[in-house]
Parts: C-alpha cells; structure tokens; sequence
C-alpha cells in the first residue's frame, strides 16, 4: 500500500493564481497539478486564493493544499504561517525556507555563511541611498555588467543587465521607485543551468541537471513562460564531474535554506570551470515549459509522478 493511498479520501485543494505578479503562470501550474491529480485517482479542486487570504483558503473546506503558487504571499512564508495557525497540512516549504529563499538577499546571506558560492553583491534601499551615490561604488566593487533584482520577485520580474554607469544608475533608479530596495549583483557570463531538488528523507534527491539556453538576451519572463523562446537540455551537455558538483551544491542550497519536499537552484558555469548560486525556489513553476518537469522527465519521471512525490511532503505535517 503507497504511503500516498491515505490521502484518497481527502480533498485536496491546488493554490493557484492569487496576486502576485506571477499570477498568469501559476495558473496554468495550477491547472497542470490539478489534471495529475486527478487523473491519479484523488479528489482536487482549484483554489485562488484572494484577500483576504486565510479566509479564502479555508472557505475551500479541502483537507490539505498543494502549493502552485509563485512569488508573493503564496512564496515568501506569509501563506504558510498561516495554514500553520489554521492547522491545514500543506505541499512544500514552511515559513522560514519560504521567507529565506524568496528574499534574495538574505538568501545570499545564508548560502555565503555556509560556504556555498554565489556572487558578490552589493544590497542598495531607497529611503537612505540614491542611485547617484552609489553608482561608482558598485562598479568598483562588482564591475560592469551587473544584474539588477528585485529583492522578493521570482520568474526573472524586473530583472535588468545593465553594461554602462549611466544605464546603471537610470535602472537602478527605476527599481528603488518600483520596489523600495534592490540587489545589484556581480554578473558572471557562463552556461545557465538549474537543478531541481525533490523528495523528504530517505528519497531527497537531485534532479538530473538542466541546461537553459534562452533566445532571448537572457532567461527572462518572456523567455521562461512562452514555448520556443528556450532550449531545456537535460542532461547538460557539461562534463559529469560539474554534474556531480552542480548537484552536491543544489542539495547543499536546499539544506542550508531549510526547503521541503521540492525546491529549484539555479546557477551558472563560468568558463574557469567555477559554479555560482544565483537563487533557490520553493515553489518551481509546473507549467508546460517550466524546468523542473523536464529535469524530472530525463530521469525518467513522469508530470504526475513528480506531481504525487510533491504531494507526499504534505504528509510530514499530517
């Protein structure tokens, strides 16, 4: 009997949508995971969420929620601090990995404490620090190009590259206003990759890695979401002792950040042979064109199966 066969008779409730930025992808995330779920045999529903957030949750009266939603409330811990409260199980990570992974720049924090590579960086906020103060302390520091972020989007949302001080100090300008606070990080020009990590226990394992290779000027929203716009290789076409590395590391990000059941890490290969974190995800997309179905798929893992292995992390707080 599959420890998964307990939960046949509860309904399950695919948060998908609410309000974030993300919102068009998560719903289509939503509808992939609820159609696996279904063909497998167990009662789902679509849930999207909407303010106020718990309140619309629980008027879904499901057991226990799979998580599809990405960036905002649904990403940062602020969702499951409060499924915690109201006492409903749940896929994925708990409030701390959540707040941790989401927030760029504490991520970064975390990971260099640790000794995992990633990119210096420098974290600039509105309130005390114009872009004109700072703009040649950056590009002594970090050089030119850099990568501007958000601190607390996903799905590469408000990401510029900016390769002159001036067009620097107009973008970074452009987040403050936008967003309050900004992280400006060393560029590393090498092969994008991510390796998806999956399972609790005993079956935490990572997912072969997968090789981005983008049409765009790089792996943007655009790029991410909208089919032929990026090549997904897997397994990388890279040498198997920077598999066996890139994997190690993955594992090592998804520990270190406290993440449960799934998460995604993506990183670049410098020429050197050197590899970078760039960021975690606790909440990978799950679309048609998303990565971690394919990383799954060169393993030999089917949609629904990676779809029932998330669903098993819900029973750790069942």
């Amino acid at each position: 009997m599959s420890d998964l066969d307990s939960l046949k008779d509860k309904r399950i409730g695919v948060l998908c949508g609410g309000v974030s930025s993300e919102r068009e992808v998560s719903l289509r995330s939503g509808q992939g995971v609820l159609q696996a779920l279904l063909r497998s045999g167990f009662t789902a529903v679509a849930v999207d969420p909407q303010p106020p957030l718990l309140e619309s949750v629980l008027r879904a009266d499901c057991d226990l929620l799979f998580n599809a939603l990405h960036g905002g409330v649904g990403e940062d811990g602020t969702l499951q601090a409060a499924l915690d409260l109201a006492g409903r199980p749940y896929t994925g990570s708990g409030v701390l990995a959540c707040a941790l992974s989401m927030n760029k720049v504490q991520s970064k924090r975390v990971l260099h404490a640790v000794g995992l590579p990633t990119p210096d960086w420098v974290y600039v906020e509105r309130q005390t620090q114009r872009p004109a103060n700072r703009t040649a302390e950056i590009v002594a520091r970090l050089g030119l190009p850099v990568v501007l972020k958000p601190i607390s989007e996903g799905s590469s949302v408000g990401i510029t590259i900016p390769k002159t001080e001036a067009e620097l100090q107009a973008d970074l300008g452009g987040l403050l206003d936008a967003y309050g606070e900004a992280l400006v990080e060393k560029y590393i020009a090498g092969t994008e990759l991510t390796v998806g990590v999956v399972g609790v226990g005993e079956r935490l394992r990572a997912l072969p890695v997968l090789e981005l290779v983008p049409h765009n000027a790089f792996y943007d929203y655009e790029a991410k979401y909208t089919k032929g716009l990026t090549d997904l290789i897997a397994p990388a076409r890279i040498s198997p002792e920077a598999t066996a590395t890139a994997q190690d590391l993955a594992l090592r990000a998804h520990q270190a950040l406290g993440c449960h059941g799934v998460s995604r890490v993506d990183m670049v290969l410098s020429p050197d042979g050197s590899l970078w974190i760039m960021e975690a995800n606790t909440t990978p997309g799950m679309t048609e064109t998303s990565d971690l179905p394919h990383a799954a798929a060169a393993e030999g893992t089917s949609y629904d199966e990676l779809v029932l292995e998330i669903l098993r992390s819900a029973l750790t707080r069942m």
